[in-house]
């Protein structure tokens, strides 16, 4: 008869009105490419790819970081901001908008850069934040990728740029711009100097990304599914008064028409990346 001269409860009591709460709130998701609801903590222990399709859901630039090199590496120019060159407002000032992404992100700008081992070999990473202002390419992260290169060149590494961009930030007009010749050039000096440059195209990677440094690799490869072009569909649909073929402007699409090399799963990026890297720069010394 303990049970009935206990004090204490031994269950708890219903929640009043009010007071209920979901626990298993966020810890399910739907798949946009199936449909089919997933357990979260399963699809980041599958690195953010889908088990029952294979749908490859965005990263953020630190988890491709995480996801190449071999455990810690250095990152440069974090704090770097921009100086909002043209005072630019539009529904909110231009500085406001960066704070809060800011804020929302832990990054500094749209571009997170650092150096460490991705199979036992030295190399650079510049890794795209598509979070902070969809990606967008501003003069920040035209420096912070264009000293990315240059670091390379000083350390006599590969160079590796994950793409995951809306294309140039209106907000800095042609200051953003010119950050497309930038890269280019210094992507160039990297030729010169015969190291090589793999580019990783995630979705979206498109506008001034794509029209510049994105599709200047020696090696240029896609995460299955990934949109990429330079203007979007919807605008080169309404320009020619076409409709255009399926599939079009994602990897699949463009492999097949040689605009890149090879469509690379996630779960396979970094090897493949090592052995194309085993195979360059062993080119290069020959």
């Amino acid at each position: 008869m303990a049970w009935f001269t206990r004090k204490t409860p031994s269950i708890d009591p219903a929640p009043q009105e009010g007071e209920r709460k979901v626990r298993t709130e966020g810890l399910w998701l739907k798949c946009d490419g199936c449909d089919q609801v997933i357990w979260r903590k399963g699809l980041e222990e599958n690195q953010n790819v889908c088990p029952k399709c294979e749908f490859h859901f965005k990263l953020d630039a630190v988890a491709r970081l995480r996801l190449l090199f071999d455990g810690e590496y250095e990152e440069f120019d974090h704090g770097m901001t921009t100086t909002d060159p043209l005072g630019f407002v539009d529904s909110r000032p231009y500085k406001d908008r960066l704070q809060a992404m800011r804020n929302a992100t832990g990054q500094s700008d749209a571009v997170v850069s650092a150096a460490g081992l991705l199979a036992g070999r030295r190399v650079n990473i510049s890794s795209m934040e598509l979070k902070f202002v969809g990606g967008s390419m501003g003069a920040v992260v035209g420096e912070k990728i264009t000293r990315c290169i240059e670091r390379a060149i000083r350390e006599r590494t590969p160079v590796i740029i994950v793409s995951a961009s809306g294309g140039a930030r209106m907000q800095e007009g042609a200051v953003s711009l010119m950050q497309m010749a930038k890269v280019s050039a210094a992507l160039m000096r990297l030729d010169q100097a015969k190291l090589p440059f793999i580019s990783v195209l995630t979705d979206p990677t498109t506008g001034g990304v794509t029209a510049s440094y994105a599709m200047l690799g020696d090696l240029i490869i896609a995460e299955p599914g990934a949109l990429i072009g330079f203007a979007g569909p919807r605008v080169i649909e309404q320009t020619i008064r076409q409709k255009l073929p399926s599939g079009f402007q994602r990897s699949e699409f463009l492999v097949e028409h040689g605009f890149i090399d090879a469509i690379v799963k996630r779960q396979e990026m970094k090897s493949y990346i090592a052995g194309a890297l085993n195979f360059l720069c062993g080119k290069i010394q020959s």
